[in-house]
């Protein structure tokens, strides 16, 4: 009997002795498997407030005008270059034309300024030799013009003693006329004698006539010779007055070289007007600033646009990342460089990132209204700290990956 009881004691034995070991084995395994959890669990740094980021171009008009034609739609794919919108040049083409023109009016300003110069100074040293010349020529008139006054005064008064002379021979013989008169009529000359008389007087008397008129003469020649005389120094100031003209030459030449400068910077400024003129003419065909895909189209056919007036916006997906927001918490081993894997709401793919940086402030001291917490009824938030995750190369080569889309990253901290 007692063989038999022991024979029914060693297999509960061994069934507990297996339920203790299956159980020790069981917890030794979720023990090993919480501790690779709680590793794995630990190697990353996860958030849901994260969403793919980009740049949003937005094509605006520069000029205002009408537009004749729109060659993007919503949703459009582009290419960088591609024509969106054309405005009606006609207006611009016509300031184009006539900037032009005031271009060449002022090309031809400039080469007749430019040729004024050498004519200038070629006028203005004929004028000084002419004027040398003619002040040399005056003076040489003026001392022959003085000669000829000099003599015509010699002459005049060589001419009133002659007269002098002559009025003195009247006297006299008017005189013996009227003595020789008296004798003649008491017979005591002979007539002879007084004929004779007579005729002295008589011839006299037109000798003194004679040189009277000689007188008259030589006074009229003094009044040419003074005229002669004042004529010749009136050549002389003349010339002195074109001597002083032509002396300006150097002042003349750079009145001709401001000139040709003025008439350069104004054609420097006709130039900058037309190269305006044809940008503004250029601005007529708006073209896509990127390669991407159009949004937010505004713009119509017919329409009037001012310049900065948003049309649409291209948004290129060839330059897109992640912007995650952890908690500050959550910061404390993250670091540039990292590797991460992300997600997508839109598909089941995974994707390859890395951490770039770590924003400057939290997302609240970024907001239109930041909190104010010195009123002293302050409650301690964790903040939100933006984390910029860039995609790695090659990963979104299908172009699925559309900025706002919500991302559920991995950050990979260890």
């Amino acid at each position: 009997m007692a063989e038999l009881a022991k024979d029914k004691i060693a297999p509960r034995k061994k069934s507990r002795i297996v339920r203790i070991v299956v159980l020790l084995v069981v917890v030794a395994g979720i023990a090993w498997g919480g501790v690779r959890l709680w590793n794995y669990l630990n190697t990353y740094e996860s958030t849901d407030d994260a969403q793919i980021d980009g740049h949003i171009n937005a094509v605006s008009g520069r000029i205002a005008g009408n537009v004749v034609e729109v060659l993007a739609e919503d949703e459009q794919f582009v290419h960088a270059g591609d024509v969106l919108v054309r405005i009606d040049p006609r207006d611009y083409q016509v300031a184009v034309d006539k900037a032009d023109a005031d271009v060449r009016d002022a090309e031809a300003a400039l080469e007749t300024s430019r040729i004024d110069i050498p004519i200038v100074s070629a006028d203005t040293a004929s004028q000084l030799k002419t004027a040398n010349s003619g002040r040399a020529d005056a003076t040489a008139f003026v001392l022959g013009a003085e000669r000829q006054l000099s003599a015509a005064r010699e002459r005049l008064q060589t001419a009133q003693a002659e007269v002098r002379e002559t009025q003195a021979n009247v006297k006299k013989t008017s005189d013996d006329v009227a003595r020789y008169k008296l004798l003649v009529d008491k017979n005591e000359i002979p007539r002879q004698l007084y004929d004779t008389a007579v005729a002295d007087a008589a011839a006299a008397q037109a000798t003194l006539d004679a040189r009277n008129a000689a007188v008259r003469e030589a006074e009229q020649n003094i009044v040419v010779a003074q005229s002669a005389v004042e004529q010749a120094r009136q050549r002389i100031t003349q010339a002195d007055a074109s001597i002083e003209s032509a002396s300006t030459a150097p002042q003349q030449i750079a009145v001709s070289e401001s000139r040709a400068k003025s008439a350069l910077a104004q054609l420097a400024q006709k130039k900058a007007l037309l190269d305006q003129a044809k940008l503004n003419l250029s601005y007529c065909t708006i073209v896509a600033p990127v390669t991407g895909i159009v949004g937010k189209k505004t713009v119509e056919l017919g329409q009037n646009i001012s310049p900065g007036q948003q049309l649409m916006a291209v948004v290129p997906l060839d330059d897109i990342w992640v912007t995650a927001n952890f908690k500050e918490t959550q910061l404390s081993r993250m670091a540039p460089g990292q590797r991460v894997r992300f997600s997508v709401d839109a598909n089941d793919k995974e994707y390859q990132g890395k951490v770039v940086a770590v924003g400057g402030a939290s997302g609240s001291r970024f907001s239109l209204l930041p909190p104010e917490n010195a009123t002293g009824n302050y409650v301690k938030v964790v903040q939100r700290i933006p984390v910029r995750i860039n995609i790695d190369p090659g990963q979104n080569g299908d172009r699925r990956l559309r900025p706002g889309m919500s991302v559920d990253p991995k950050v990979f901290v260890q």
